[in-house]
């Protein structure tokens, strides 16, 4: 069994993450960490998860649990994460990251501890929507030009971020399909008179509302017809088995960045 440390334990994901751990065969929850002044710290993560116990209380600490753990799942927010990340080469421990929103200089870092430990950094986790990535990339590179690209994402009001981190990992994929490096081309929604489109520029719309767990929609448009690429999500159980997947894969994996591609074996 995996010793398996989940960050972020209260979180609609994290919840889901303990619950799913304690029903995998290959995992077993030994930490369960939440940020400090939590209303869920020395709370049972077991009953946060499921309204079962497991024994496993919520600590408002990493370093205070990170030995029990082989592994560590974090889906938190870009600060926490990097404070986690640090804790986990501290101590030669793997991380698989499910937190979005990170900043460049963050995703440096994350990078330059990358040699010290295993690392997978991923803001999708579900096997289609990693499906998707390669598919976006393929039919970027094979309709060029002649296609204008725009993607829409919607995810429910409580999101924090926009757009997604998965809409932003499209578009990667759309632009190097195209050739192109997405900070010269990125268009983040329109307003006003803002002439012509350019051949060239990628749209990215993000739209909030209800409780949608994540609809990423690729649009190909050209002239007479339309390719449309769409993924839904209709349960945070599909992000976290792949996180899941994730941790197994790391787990004894030398040091390096890795992405969901390399779990999945898409590469």
């Amino acid at each position: 069994m995996i010793r398996t440390i989940v960050c972020g334990a209260s979180g609609k994901m994290g919840r889901r993450i303990c619950a799913l751990v304690g029903e995998d065969k290959d995992l077993t929850l030994v930490g369960a960490v939440e940020a400090k002044g939590s209303s869920a710290i020395g709370q049972d993560a077991g009953v946060l998860a499921t309204g079962v116990a497991n024994g496993i209380a919520v600590k408002d600490d990493l370093a205070k649990v990170i030995e029990e753990g082989e592994v560590v799942i974090d889906f938190t927010a870009p600060d926490a994460t990097l404070h986690h990340v640090r804790i986990a080469s501290d101590h030669k421990k793997p991380i698989v990251i499910g937190t979005t929103g990170l900043h460049k200089d963050q995703i440096k870092e994350i990078e330059k501890l990358s040699v010290i430990i295993p690392i997978v950094l991923a803001p999708n986790m579900s096997l289609g929507v990693n499906i998707l990535f390669k598919l976006v990339e393929e039919v970027a590179r094979t309709l060029k030009d002649d296609y204008d690209i725009e993607i829409v994402e919607m995810h429910h009001r409580f999101k924090a971020d926009a757009p997604s981190g998965t809409a932003l990992k499209l578009a990667e994929f759309a632009a190097k399909g195209i050739g192109e490096d997405l900070e010269n081309i990125a268009i983040y929604g329109r307003k006003g008179l803002v002439g012509q489109r350019n051949s060239k520029e990628i749209g990215i719309m993000s739209l909030r509302g209800g409780d949608v767990v994540g609809d990423h929609t690729v649009i190909f448009a050209g002239l007479g017809e339309r390719v449309e690429l769409t993924h839904k999500a209709s349960s945070r159980d599909t992000f976290a088995r792949g996180a899941l997947r994730a941790a197994k894969w790391v787990v004894d994996k030398v040091p390096g960045l890795y992405s969901m591609q390399d779990v999945l074996g898409l590469k």
